[in-house]
């Protein structure tokens, strides 16, 4: 077994030019697979921390069946109590209460069908990024409780600016009665996404809560954990602690079900991605091998001749095809850290584009893991011995006088 592994390893480097080439080709293809896979990680933390931070939350809790009809009156039981579950629970870092409700917003020059949020200033801002995407005006500052934020593309469409005044119209609860009040413009946000951008407004909760004629209650409480990782948790006791007295607890993956699906297809596109490199392997190691075989035809059938058996010339082939898989392995991990590395400390811009219902706002940087440089290294190293056994199988079956009447 040695004596073939050590001719393999000689054989191999008998054509230095050929080995690095296809080795070349091999690793960069490597190289490549271990950046896409780095890279899809860091899209899909980034994308995670876009959606949930800039207004979503990690896990939202609302009454039951809210989520499914937006009825005014539906607001949560025992408001109370889940808020000092929420100040006890370990794994909350931080919540805000919101009241939602469908409005119309009228200026001087145009009308419009929004979604109304009435937030806590100081709890969306330790919970969103609602503050920060501010381009004219502020968050909030002011004593006056008509202030209203509203998008840069709906200040567009109802032409108005900062500090103009606008009347915004909801329906009260159990009621169904028109409650209409003025409000002055005091700030313009702007998230790059035309769902909150054209069709979103913020108000102080306590206004809105007055308007909907919902006393203290609340439609939404957004929740912001100690780790991300835990929103993620089916199995995490935050669920049940807070799906009960008639209300609901949902992660971010069922509240946004299409980038979850996303993500999910993240392993299609690795799949994918394998299958490429794959064929890469094939036609890379099946060349490299058959044209080393066919330059050493004569060897063979001289090896053939004086006794080595078909099983192991079909060993020798197999391992050559192994250690050119080792050498191809080590180039693309060289390469793969190299590249990867350096993206991973200066990122990729991407921000600005929304895909599936998230904005990314932040540079993309591919993630390294240790299982980059084991397991995929590996499967090149096993897909290339697999492969070789076809001219493995050629050069066992070969005519021993066919190949001893090659020469040199």
């Amino acid at each position: 077994m040695w004596f073939y592994i050590k001719l393999a390893w000689r054989n191999v480097f008998r054509n230095k030019r050929r080995t690095i080439i296809a080795s070349i080709a091999i690793g960069i293809g490597l190289a490549a697979l271990i950046f896409v896979d780095g890279l899809l990680i860091g899209m899909k933390d980034s994308m995670i921390r876009s959606a949930t931070s800039s207004f979503l939350g990690e896990a939202q809790i609302h009454l039951e069946g809210y989520r499914q009809t937006r009825e005014v009156n539906e607001t949560i039981n025992q408001l109370e109590k889940v808020k000092n579950e929420l100040e006890k629970a370990q794994v909350v870092k931080n919540f805000a209460p919101r009241a939602m409700s469908y409005a119309m917003i009228t200026s001087a020059a145009n009308v419009r069908s929004v979604q109304l949020v009435g937030v806590k200033p100081q709890s969306e801002k330790n919970l969103s990024k609602i503050d920060e995407a501010i381009r004219e005006g502020s968050f909030f500052e002011s004593d006056t409780p008509r202030d209203v934020l509203i998008g840069s593309e709906l200040a567009e469409i109802l032409e108005v600016g900062l500090g103009d005044r606008v009347v915004i119209t909801v329906s009260q609860a159990e009621s169904g009665d028109l409650s209409q009040e003025m409000f002055r413009i005091s700030g313009l946000f702007h998230f790059n996404t035309q769902e909150m951008d054209k069709g979103m407004i913020f108000i102080r909760l306590d206004k809105a809560q007055e308007m909907l004629n919902i006393g203290d209650g609340i439609h939404e409480i957004a929740v912001q954990f100690q780790n991300i990782q835990d929103s993620m948790n089916p199995e995490l006791p935050f669920w049940g602690r807070f799906s009960q007295w008639g209300n609901e607890a949902a992660s971010w993956t069922e509240v946004l079900p299409q980038l979850n699906a996303v993500f999910e297809m993240t392993a299609i596109s690795r799949f994918v991605m394998f299958i490429l490199i794959a064929s890469v392997v094939v036609f890379g190691i099946i060349n490299t091998l058959f044209m080393s075989l066919y330059e050493r035809l004569f060897e063979f059938g001289v090896l053939r001749a004086v006794g080595t058996r078909p099983g192991g010339v079909l060993r020798l082939m197999i391992f050559e095809a192994g250690a050119l898989g080792i050498i191809s392995a080590g180039i693309g991990i060289v390469l793969g850290l190299a590249v990867t590395g350096i993206l991973a400390h200066t990122g990729i811009d991407y921000r600005g584009i929304e895909f599936a219902g998230s904005t990314i706002r932040e540079l993309i940087y591919p993630v390294l893991n240790i299982y980059q440089f084991i397991f995929y290294p590996l499967g090149i190293i096993a897909f290339t011995s697999l492969v070789g056994l076809y001219p493995a199988i050629t050069a066992a079956r070969m005519s021993i006088t066919d190949a001893m009447r090659r020469s040199l």
